[in-house]
């Protein structure tokens, strides 16, 4: 099959390229800049260059790509997000995940693509008790102000593909090389200096998803005709004030102190404090049954190791570190 991922160098595309070439399909990259041309074509991919908000431009690298299927990882993330400006940071991305994607499912149904499978985001849920499943609600009610146009984006993407006929992975908190929680990753710097407290409690529950399993779980949407909305998380979600500390020993860091969620909301906003105490964890059994798949990285424990070796120990896509 020829595939053509959009977003193909960021961390789940770094991942699923050399894997989807490996059990076969022929790659194309669609890069926005030339300069990552090289990067791409080392991991095995043909590679298109074109600006997804540019909709000519990206209808004719569509056209030459001759794509049977379509996975849209389109993002622009920065490194280090500063919650009290979520939205600022989030307005590049916003913008890819509605006019990109908008201007990708056009040129997409313009060349005949048979299937599409396009990333979404697994803790948009209104919080609530328990596991959410798909059915669940998406956060409507009290959405902090610096989440809720991030949300509508992610709205956005998810009616315009499920209408074109296509899967959306909803993916947990995502780690593994070259994520926020990599070895050198700002999430994982701010926890070896000891600035990441248990805000409120810590009460929100993580539903992590390693690259590697979002890689392999978007090859097997690939293959499977499962049309809608699909959570892709690991099988062990975890509150904050369970994992936090875990990770913080691991990394040999100082044990995370506790901070009133009225004092940390003046540094990290709204958002920051929801992020940390009100975030509810995702049920993966829909997506374990409709596409046949499991997570290799089962638990964070596995895949939440000592970061140092986690960079090492880093080997081929949909391959597990030695234990």
């Amino acid at each position: 099959m020829r595939v053509l991922v959009a977003g193909a160098s960021g961390v789940i595309g770094s991942r699923l390229v050399p894997l989807l070439t490996a059990v076969g399909h022929h790659v194309v990259a669609l890069a926005g800049s030339p300069r990552r041309t090289g990067a791409l074509e080392a991991l095995g991919a043909d590679v298109a260059v074109a600006d997804a908000l540019d909709r000519a431009r990206l209808l004719a690298a569509v056209r030459q790509a001759a794509p049977d299927a379509v996975v849209n990882l389109l993002t622009a993330i920065p490194a280090d997000i500063n919650p009290r400006r979520l939205a600022r940071d989030f307005a590049p991305t916003n913008r890819l995940r509605t006019e990109g994607t908008r201007n990708l499912l056009e040129a997409a149904r313009a060349v005949g693509v048979r299937r599409i499978v396009a990333q979404g985001l697994a803790y948009g849920y209104q919080p609530g008790a328990g596991l959410a499943n798909e059915d669940a609600p998406l956060w409507h009610d009290a959405t902090p102000r610096q989440f809720a146009p991030v949300l509508a984006a992610l709205i956005s993407l998810e009616e315009r593909t499920v209408a074109a006929g296509g899967t959306v992975l909803r993916f947990g908190h995502l780690y593994g090389p070259g994520s926020a929680y990599a070895a050198d990753g700002a999430f994982t710097a701010q926890v070896r200096a000891g600035k990441v407290p248990l805000v409120g409690g810590g009460h929100a529950v993580f539903s992590f998803t390693h690259a590697d399993d979002a890689a392999t779980a978007i090859v097997a949407a690939l293959d499977r005709v499962a049309i809608g909305v699909l959570n892709v998380v690991d099988d062990e979600p975890a509150p904050l004030h369970t994992w936090l500390p875990d990770f913080a020993a691991r990394l040999g860091a100082p044990a995370p102190k506790s901070a009133p969620a009225a004092l940390a909301r003046l540094a990290v906003g709204g958002w920051g404090v929801a992020f940390m105490n009100r975030l509810r964890g995702a049920d993966n059994a829909r997506a374990c049954l409709a596409l046949n798949w499991r997570p290799g990285y089962a638990s964070w424990r596995d895949g939440l190791p000592v970061a140092d070796a986690a960079v090492t120990r880093a080997g081929a896509p949909g391959s597990r570190p030695a234990a």
